[in-house]
């Protein structure tokens, strides 16, 4: 196997890395935020829905909107 392959293969392993400790730390904030009543599961799910049927140009419309109040 060449080195670039076994180079492109351990950045592949380093970002699987980084993903997993992305995912635990939003999973962890998440479960501190419900446990201190802030938010509800049912407040996420319906969060991830809307976010899921969105466009990106909806999104970044809102964020503009937001950031203008």
């Amino acid at each position: 196997m060449s080195t670039t392959k076994l180079e492109v293969f351990g950045q592949i392993a380093d970002l699987k890395e980084i993903d997993y400790r992305n995912t635990l730390a939003i999973a962890s904030m998440i479960e501190v935020l419900i446990d201190k009543g802030i938010i509800t599961k049912r407040d996420i799910a319906r969060k991830a829905h809307e976010l899921e049927h969105i466009t990106t140009e909806e999104i970044a419309s809102k964020e503009r909107l937001r950031r203008s109040r």
